[in-house]
């Protein structure tokens, strides 16, 4: 460009900027609760349900009645253990006066060693009956010959409810309802695939709720799906957070921002930019007052100005009025 143009005084140069920066991305989540600390209730034995002590949401305590069901199942199992209690009686008092008639001679060997196996088999089945009333114990108190009271095995919220007073059980795998702790709860991100350079385990984000406006939570990711979801082409992504004071709700919609760890780029302002056919470019300063048209790879904005990758840090490029020399 001559000297004493008109045009120098429209046209700024300025060097090209590396800047330590870290970007974010911004995407949207879920709360969720936490499995390890939520437990589905099932009935031990079919049966019908005669008592309902709870609804959906009700807070409880473990060892609370949740449910009680009326069960044949139930009374079977009682009475095959009181059945093998009174076989093992019977064969220990046979075993004994056989032990006895051995010493004897009154009693050949071979009787004796039946009388023993009787009794070593009325044991074995009286542990078999009394170690299938513990399995049914440990879900409830055993009330009767017939009752079972479900209890809440910890302390937690009912989040789930599949039963009614008077439903008939017959699925011992059918969950009649869910009691989760939300003491701690997980906040689940659905992240693109690619933006995955941006979430690091351990690393902090900043967690916002549609039901508090203006307020940020602060947290680290805990955990990263190792597998994406076929049909989104998502990554899911959790963070934990205590919820002493139940602000986080489940289902409720979060938005959740992850930071990239800090790098140095190149940046210009947007005005240097220049698109001609698909292609991006700057204009160079080669020499005082001459320029060079050079492309560039632009890669996303960041404070109002663009990284690039094609120049280096220090270069001088056209950063005002760039117009007049593309036309």
């Amino acid at each position: 460009m001559l000297e004493g143009s008109p045009l120098r005084g429209r046209i700024a140069v300025a060097p090209v900027e590396l800047k330590t920066i870290s970007r974010s991305r911004v995407v949207t989540g879920t709360v969720e609760a936490d499995p390890a600390r939520t437990v589905r209730i099932l009935a031990p034995v079919t049966g019908r349900v005669g008592e309902l002590n709870v609804e959906l949401g009700d807070n409880v305590k473990k060892g609370q009645p949740l449910a009680t069901i009326d069960s044949g199942d139930l009374a079977q199992a009682v009475a095959d253990a009181e059945k093998a209690r009174a076989t093992v009686k019977l064969t220990k008092s046979a075993m004994e006066r056989a032990v006895g008639l051995n010493k004897a001679g009154g009693l050949a060997l071979r009787e004796l060693e039946q009388a023993q196996n009787d009794y070593r088999q009325a044991t074995t089945e009286l542990k078999r009956a009394e170690a299938r009333l513990e399995v049914i114990g440990d879900s409830g108190q055993v009330s009767g010959q017939r009752k079972i009271v479900l209890t809440a095995p910890i302390d937690g919220t009912i989040t789930a409810l599949e039963t009614a007073p008077g439903d008939f059980i017959d699925n011992a795998t059918e969950s009649m309802m869910t009691v989760s702790n939300l003491a701690k709860v997980w906040v689940t991100a659905s992240v693109q695939e690619k933006d995955l350079s941006f979430v690091q385990k351990d690393e902090r984000v900043e967690v916002s709720l549609l039901a508090y406006p203006g307020e940020v939570y602060s947290g680290r990711v805990q955990i990263i799906s190792q597998l994406l979801e076929a049909d989104t082409r998502r990554n899911k992504v959790r963070i934990s957070f205590e919820n002493p004071y139940a602000i986080f709700k489940l289902n409720m919609f979060a938005t959740v921002r992850f930071f990239a760890p800090a790098t140095q780029q190149v940046l210009v302002p947007s005005s240097a930019l220049f698109m001609v056919n698909d292609t991006t470019s700057v204009f160079v300063e080669t020499a005082p007052w001459t320029f060079q048209r050079k492309p560039v790879v632009t890669e996303s904005d960041y404070e109002g100005a663009t990284i690039v990758r094609g120049l280096e840090a220090g270069q001088r490029i056209v950063v005002r009025g760039g117009i007049l020399l593309n036309d």
